[in-house]
């Protein structure tokens, strides 16, 4: 394994959270979702500003679990279910879509915050019956939800903010206004359980639906289980399942270490918005050679990409990035359609997702990049 002066993320787990954790193993009779992961969820609830958490194994069964509950609850007699999803994220935004037998409709993104080209989402609006619009918040940087609601009114608005912890726009922290949002503790992110995630909403039915499919569509799970007990009394309410589920249930481990997590997660915030304006102090004034992403005071980044304006350039910042032992990745996924699995819908042209697949990469940003860093970022981008 590679050992990088200068990683993409580095272990966020400190002694205190370890000792916090050995102590929960040793003294605690159960490790199976218990009181530590209700505790967890209420904390994250009252962090995000939403009703209603549910702590699941990873982002990915997140994604998945909330499009399963809303196909359901919405959408339960309709044939053909269509979901606006942008043609630059993360995989297991699009997978659970076409998974759960939904059609995918892509949109090209733009190069100021890496969701949807408004002017392209614009046009799909007028050709396609939008039952769904799968917002991510790319990177650390808030896109622009309540634009996207006022073009497509009657869809139901769900928010991957996967790597985007914190991250606000005009109706406060994403992920915690319209009809439900998913969250990643993976380790490379802002926060870590080992593995888990978390999906949020302010709706209580589609809570109690979640919550049910999370634990194999069992009705005992929830708050007031008598309700269905009522409807079907011949069946034992020890196993009644009135719908299909999964196991998406975490452990009271990753709990513990969310609790722990939790309470430092603003001043890691922090720190990565301020190393962010110094990126963009960086990268802005090399706007010949770079596009720029837009300055917004409320990120929380990921990282620092770089979206150079020629492959020349990209290569030459590859090479400095390796000569000076600094980690780096394509810009997720890059252009979606041009994947192998996906390449049946490459039916559209996405440009500025194309600019992306072939020009982009990002390095790391996160609470143990500093100055030294910045200083090496910025004679690096300085040379080029």
């Amino acid at each position: 394994m590679t050992e990088y002066n200068w990683p993409l993320m580095k272990d966020t787990l400190t002694w205190s959270d370890r000792f916090k954790l050995a102590k929960f193993v040793m003294t605690a009779d159960r490790f199976t979702q218990g009181r530590k992961v209700e505790q967890f969820e209420e904390a994250w609830s009252k962090w995000l500003g939403v009703e209603h958490s549910l702590f699941v194994t990873s982002g990915s069964t997140a994604n998945f679990l909330l499009l399963d509950a809303v196909k359901e609850m919405y959408f339960k007699n309709k044939k053909k279910i269509k979901v606006l999803v942008p043609a630059c994220t993360w995989v297991t935004n699009i997978n659970p879509v076409m998974q759960l037998g939904m059609e995918p409709v892509f949109c090209d993104i733009n190069l100021d915050n890496y969701s949807f080209d408004l002017v392209e989402a614009e046009k799909i609006s007028k050709k396609h019956e939008i039952d769904i619009v799968f917002t991510t918040h790319l990177l650390g940087l808030p896109a622009c939800v309540n634009l996207m609601k006022s073009m497509f009114p009657k869809a139901i608005m769900l928010e991957d903010v996967c790597e985007s912890h914190g991250a606000e726009n005009v109706s406060g922290k994403v992920g915690s206004k319209y009809d439900g949002s998913t969250f990643s503790f993976y380790f490379g992110h802002h926060m870590s359980t080992v593995e888990g995630g978390m999906v949020s909403t302010n709706n209580s039915q589609l809570y109690t639906l979640m919550k049910m499919k999370r634990s194999h569509g069992m009705s005992r799970v929830v708050n007031d289980p008598q309700v269905f007990n009522d409807l079907f009394p011949d069946i034992d309410p020890q196993f009644l399942f009135v719908t299909a589920g999964y196991n998406f249930r975490n452990t009271e481990l990753g709990a513990v270490l969310g609790l722990s997590q939790l309470k430092r997660l603003d001043q890691f915030i922090d720190i990565r918005k301020k190393n962010f304006d110094r990126y963009h102090k960086i990268i802005r004034d090399r706007n010949d050679i770079f596009h720029v992403p837009f300055p917004d005071t409320g990120n929380s980044s990921f990282c620092f990409p770089f979206i150079a304006k020629s492959k020349k350039i990209k290569n030459d910042l590859i090479h400095e990035l390796i000569m000076n032992g600094i980690e780096y990745r394509p810009v997720v996924g890059g252009n979606l359609l041009r994947q192998p699995y996906l390449s049946k819908y490459n039916t559209i042209s996405c440009p500025n997702a194309d600019i992306v697949h072939e020009n982009g990469i990002y390095i790391g940003n996160n609470q143990f990049v500093g100055k030294k860093e910045l200083d090496l970022l910025e004679q690096i981008i300085g040379d080029l």
